[in-house]
């Protein structure tokens, strides 16, 4: 028997009854942003909205082989994505809105998967902020919320059990609005995306916490950052002083500047 999970936000329910799902899905079209290892994005419009699609078509064997040779989890399914949507959301972390999403089959190289969410108008990634503050360099009052946020939002992820791994400045998006006033205050919502690799455990590993604050890092690095700066994240993810992260955890942030340096060097 084929095995199937599906859910469909009410009115995708209503504007699909009655028909297969999964035919559907396949044949929508759009704007395709990605379409390698199986997988297809795109964003498509359905009665004047836009919405992002992550199709699954089943990555095959070889593709899963490569992953555990290279010691990596293979990415079978949409279903880390939608899992991982619900984490956040669970743990208030700003991120996509679910439309629908669904998974058939048995075999791990041929599994059928989607999900899609709502698209995200209007905003703008914190890589393209980097480049802005180039030209156009922040308030204190702003860094300092944005540095905060970020450190913020890594702390709740990681303790709640969840690693990203493509934590990077251009997966976290915040009104575009931005641009205009160059300011971030407290109720500023800063959503986290493409969760598609994300885990999910009781408790994340150091190692896996190196790797997405080390991606984190790495993708700052064109961006002015202070000696300051670097040691306020760390005081906001850690929860200790300057002193007590300095003597407790000074290997643990060697690791991560480490990490940085070697993605750079790539």
């Amino acid at each position: 028997m084929l095995k199937t999970i599906q859910f469909l936000r009410e009115d995708f329910a209503n504007k699909w009854r009655g028909r297969d799902v999964f035919s559907v899905v396949q044949g929508l079209t759009g704007e395709v942003f990605r379409y390698k290892e199986g997988r297809r994005t795109l964003r498509f419009v359905l009665e004047g909205k836009s919405y992002f699609l992550k199709y699954h078509q089943g990555v095959g064997w070889l593709e899963i082989i490569k992953n555990l040779i290279q010691l990596r989890a293979p990415v079978i399914s949409a279903k880390n994505e939608w899992q991982a949507v619900y984490f956040l959301e669970q743990n208030k972390i700003d991120t996509m809105t679910l439309a629908g999403y669904g998974e058939q089959g048995l075999n791990p190289a041929k599994i059928q998967s989607f999900v899609i969410t709502d698209e995200l108008v209007d905003t703008m990634s914190l890589e393209d902020l980097g480049q802005q503050w180039r030209s156009r360099p922040p308030t204190f009052s702003t860094k300092i919320t944005l540095i905060n946020k970020l450190a913020a939002i890594s702390k709740t992820m990681h303790e709640s059990g969840m690693n990203h791994r493509d934590y990077y400045l251009c997966h976290f998006l915040l009104d575009q609005s931005f641009a205009q006033h160059n300011t971030i205050n407290d109720d500023t919502r800063l959503f986290l995306i493409d969760l598609h690799r994300a885990q999910i455990r009781q408790k994340t590993p150091q190692r896996w916490i190196v790797k997405d604050l080390g991606g984190l890092y790495f993708s700052a690095m064109d961006i002015a950052l202070s000696k300051r700066d670097l040691l306020r994240f760390m005081m906001v993810y850690s929860g200790l002083s300057v002193r007590e992260i300095l003597t407790c955890q000074q290997s643990f942030w060697d690791k991560v500047a480490k990490r940085a340096v070697k993605m750079r060097d790539k």
